[in-house]
């Protein structure tokens, strides 16, 4: 519910004419005004239809936003194209989409069958600037901003997510080192990334820790001027080939203590003695790491862990709007050749509805990741957008992929064609980097605090 409000306050913000986005804006808000409706009442429980609360009047009031000035249903039927973008925006987004439909598109059936790394698709991403493109200039990077990354991110997608992963991958790891780490830090790491086409990857989750974070159970013991380090990670990304790992471990013996003071956060490199890895899982046996290596300060681990994701769940959105905008223009294309009925499939309007509320959602997402990157951008800790933008992209990107499918019909289960892999890639966006249901929960809570303190959500 949030997330559509919040969608709707962006597009009217955008001021963009036309009857493409007026469209969208009077869609979406009617709907999501009586889903908030019924929301309301379902909260209030029997109260919500007695006239002593005033819910009851909100969900009758609603309807007439589906109705008057165009029902939902006439709005549905306006036509696909893409929003307008600042002339650097478009002349990034033009070369890494370049990239994607040159270099990407036509292997990525290939990389999908044999499991391969696609090592020589990331060695040209990286020579043209298209790889960790947020590293600072200081630190031999591009210095592209958050929303120039997301950019890249979301053509890179478009091509094929798990190859944009493959490229984009190192992001979760360099960013608690962008976050806390120290000059001397930034400048081996972070300069090693910008200079050389290598991986870093993000060690924290578990087989026994995963959503619950505070259940990391991977130790690390001071020796000395050194930390030893036992224990497991699991779903690594690229962790097989990672350079170095980002990875947070217990400090605290004590399994009482607070999650904001167990655990203190490590570099590792990858050619430690001790290290055990494949594809997803890194083993620590015995690792010796030196103090210097410490991110931050020791038991401060969980907070630099966590500061991440503000950073880079607006990237992850923006994988999955790359993700819907792939599903949408294979559909339009296929709906527009396939015929049934004496008529292109794209004349019936049960696919015109399918078509239009994919775009709705996709251009929602969309600017709700890129408000999420521009915090990052302005510096502004926002958990709350990055989550709504994380959350929503991600459903939506489901969603257009299931449609997709459902236009190509028994084509859309055939490997010939694109979508079956659009729909098998699009479910772990509700997973990694937390799950929609994680992003629900921190969406939910911000919001209740901020209203305990304003009595409003507005604004937050």
């Amino acid at each position: 519910m949030t997330c559509n409000i919040f969608a709707v306050l962006v597009i009217v913000q955008e001021k963009r004419r036309g009857s493409y986005y007026s469209s969208i804006a009077k869609l979406f808000a009617s709907d999501s005004t009586n889903q908030a409706a019924t929301n309301a009442v379902q909260i209030f429980g029997g109260a919500g239809f007695n006239t002593e609360y005033p819910v009851e009047k909100l969900m009758r009031d609603a309807k007439i936003f589906q109705i008057y000035e165009g029902t939902s249903q006439a709005f549905l039927l306006f036509k696909i194209f893409f929003q307008d973008l600042s002339a650097t925006q478009k002349e990034i987004q033009a070369t890494a989409l370049k990239f994607a439909r040159e270099e990407i598109l036509p292997v990525a059936a290939k990389y999908d069958e044999s499991g391969d790394f696609p090592w020589v698709i990331v060695k040209k991403a990286h020579s043209l600037g298209l790889m960790n493109p947020q590293i600072p200039e200081q630190y031999g990077g591009p210095g592209m901003s958050s929303l120039e990354t997301a950019l890249i991110v979301e053509a890179l997608s478009y091509g094929c997510t798990g190859v944009q992963l493959a490229i984009m991958g190192p992001s979760l790891g360099l960013a608690p080192v962008y976050i806390a780490g120290n000059e001397e830090q930034k400048m081996k790491y972070l300069g090693w990334l910008a200079s050389e086409p290598i991986l870093a990857s993000y060690c924290v989750t578990e087989p026994g820790a995963g959503s619950d974070v505070s259940g990391v159970r991977t130790k690390a013991e001071k020796k000395g001027d050194e930390y030893v380090i036992n224990g497991q990670k699991a779903w690594v990304t690229g962790g097989g080939y990672a350079k170095w790992f980002f990875t947070l471990a217990r400090s605290d013996p004590n399994p009482k203590a607070p999650a904001g003071k167990a655990f203190t956060a490590f570099i590792i490199d990858g050619d430690t003695p001790g290290i055990v890895r494949d594809t997803r899982t890194i083993t620590f046996e015995d690792v010796r790491v030196p103090a210097s290596n410490v991110l931050g300060k020791p038991g401060e681990g969980f907070k630099v862990a966590m500061s991440a994701f503000d950073m880079t769940r607006p990237g992850v959105a923006a994988g999955a709007v790359g993700l819907s905008w792939r599903a949408l223009d294979e559909a339009a294309k296929y709906a527009l050749e396939r015929k049934t009925f004496g008529t292109e499939i794209a004349n019936h309007q049960a696919v015109q509805f399918m078509l239009a509320d994919m775009a709705v959602n996709l251009e929602l997402s969309r600017l709700a990741t890129y408000r999420a990157a521009y915090d990052v951008d302005r510096q502004v800790r926002s958990s709350y957008f990055a989550s709504i933008a994380k959350c929503f992209a991600a459903d939506t990107a489901n969603q257009a992929a299931t449609n997709a499918v459902q236009i190509f019909g028994g084509n859309g289960f055939n490997s010939e064609y694109p979508v079956e892999k659009l729909m098998r890639d699009a479910k772990i966006y509700q997973i990694y980097e937390g799950t929609s249901q994680i992003q629900r929960i921190v969406i939910a809570r911000m919001l209740l605090g901020y209203f305990q303190q304003n009595q409003t959500t507005r604004g937050i």
